[in-house]
């Protein structure tokens, strides 16, 4: 291989590990909650299922067997979210982590005991930099969830507004203006032509993603 202008090889560069760690988040109990595993040869730690490259190795086939081995998670579809590179954030040495997101129903997560759903608001404390990459996570799935109807389609259609805007309000972490939400939201559904009763009011229109 030839050198490049400063006379150095490839092989004359330091190389880094690198890592993939994926926040998969759900709502629960009326919020956000992240999936987090039992660490290998310690029960008493928990952190967010990820995995080292191996040589040949894809990024998004690395982390989709480190759902599979960590979580015991598959069919998933996350999304690259953000490099972590700060060289003092492993203490086994010098790796960088490429970081995925995914939202997914609680009902596609297995039960396990090696596995837990953790509101993000009760986070334990978290080796390497996991509380910073769900942080990440969550600020780019509120994105989101600002401008368009549940994306991680989250309900299962048809839904009436009301639902949707509590799932919004549990995704974003805040309350929303009802008749502003409606506005912002109907340009993005379509109608069923169905109703569902709710409550002691006139039943709700039923709507689809548009």
């Amino acid at each position: 291989m030839r050198p490049d202008s400063t006379g150095r090889r490839l092989e004359d560069y330091p190389r880094p590990s690198v890592a993939v760690d994926t926040a998969v988040l759900t709502v629960v109990e009326g919020g956000l909650a992240a999936v987090l595993v039992r660490a290998q040869g310690d029960r008493a730690e928990w952190r967010l299922p990820g995995t080292f490259l191996h040589e040949g190795e894809r990024l998004r086939d690395a982390v989709m067997r480190s759902l599979r081995a960590k979580a015991g998670i598959s069919g998933l579809r996350p999304r690259q979210l953000h490099v972590f590179d700060s060289p003092a954030r492993d203490d086994r040495g010098w790796v960088l982590s490429v970081a995925h997101v995914d939202v997914v129903r609680v009902e596609r997560l297995p039960a396990s005991e090696n596995l837990r759903l953790t509101p993000i608001s009760r986070l334990p404390a978290l080796k390497y930099d996991h509380r910073e990459i769900v942080g990440f996570a969550v600020d780019a799935v509120r994105a989101d969830y600002l401008t368009a109807p549940d994306p991680a389609d989250l309900l299962e259609s048809p839904f009436t507004i009301r639902q949707l805007r509590l799932l919004h309000e549990a995704v974003l972490g805040e309350s929303l203006v009802p008749d502003t939400f409606r506005r912002a939201m109907l340009p993005h559904l379509r109608a069923t032509g169905r109703v569902r009763a709710e409550g002691r009011g006139r039943p709700a229109e039923l709507f689809e993603r548009g």
